[in-house]
């Protein structure tokens, strides 16, 4: 089995906690990705990132100053975003970090897809960003089938906790013999689930916590994730998707 997670937007560099590995698969593909990014303008380079000045000014600088292959984070404490600090990786055990070493993938626009301890530097490059490149029209195309090769090389069975924007580069490529899983975590509202950006990344980094601290090796064992006031329910779930309902709240008079 492997667990899938986007990547996020926030990065660090940290090259004291842990030591990167190995360099990540298809670095080849992020370097022309880095030399297409170089030969824009920071106008183009602001439209295509869609963020503030400030954002964008650090962003070409980190760009300008870029060397993949030096100073090197590894990927699973780069990340700083809302999903990395449920996660919480800087917490782990020795065995959990093993179990992540060998369980958990991370989708990157930029990157493709990364292990855990693959050493990576700080980019802003969002894979549904509108960026042609080599014939390509944009990241899906550039990526094509390779993401999905990589994973399914592993394993025939996913744990599907990323983003839509970066799932759709396994799960539009996936063998009849492969199995996908994807995890929903949501509130029910008339009769309805509903996912909420914030929450659901909370959940996925707990679920990844979870699934470390557990050790799971069969998918079906995640349904016993029971944290952040999520209970996982049948009657929402179906072969192929874990829905997990958060716990109503009393009301306050």
């Amino acid at each position: 089995m492997r667990v899938l997670i986007s990547p996020a937007k926030k990065m660090r560099v940290d090259t004291d906690s842990f030591a990167a590995e190995d360099l990540p698969a298809f670095l080849d593909r992020a370097e022309i990705l880095a030399d297409r990014l170089r030969e824009m303008t920071y106008p183009e380079l602001k439209a295509l990132w869609k963020c503030s000045d400030q954002i964008a000014q650090r962003s070409l600088e980190q760009l300008q100053a870029m060397d993949l292959r030096k100073g090197l984070t590894p990927a699973l404490i780069s990340y700083e975003g809302i999903q990395y600090r449920y996660m919480a990786p800087g917490v782990f055990t020795t065995e959990e970090l093993a179990y992540v070493r060998e369980h958990l993938r991370i989708l990157s626009g930029f990157y493709g897809l990364l292990r855990p301890f693959d050493g990576v530097v700080p980019y802003r490059l969002e894979m549904q960003a509108k960026l042609s490149i080599c014939e390509a029209k944009d990241l899906y195309a550039f990526w094509d089938t390779i993401i999905a090769k990589s994973v399914l090389s592993e394993t025939g069975c996913i744990l599907n906790l990323a983003s839509k924007e970066y799932s759709v580069c396994v799960s539009r490529h996936l063998s009849k013999s492969a199995r996908w899983v994807t995890c929903i975590f949501g509130e029910r509202k008339n009769s309805r689930i509903i996912e909420k950006g914030t929450q659901c990344k909370m959940a996925r980094g707990e679920m990844v916590r979870f699934m470390a601290e557990e050790r799971i090796q069969k998918v079906e064992d995640v349904r016993a994730f029971d944290r952040l006031g999520y209970r996982f329910s049948a009657t929402d779930s179906g072969k192929d998707t874990y829905t997990f309902v958060k716990d109503s709240l009393p009301v306050k008079n």
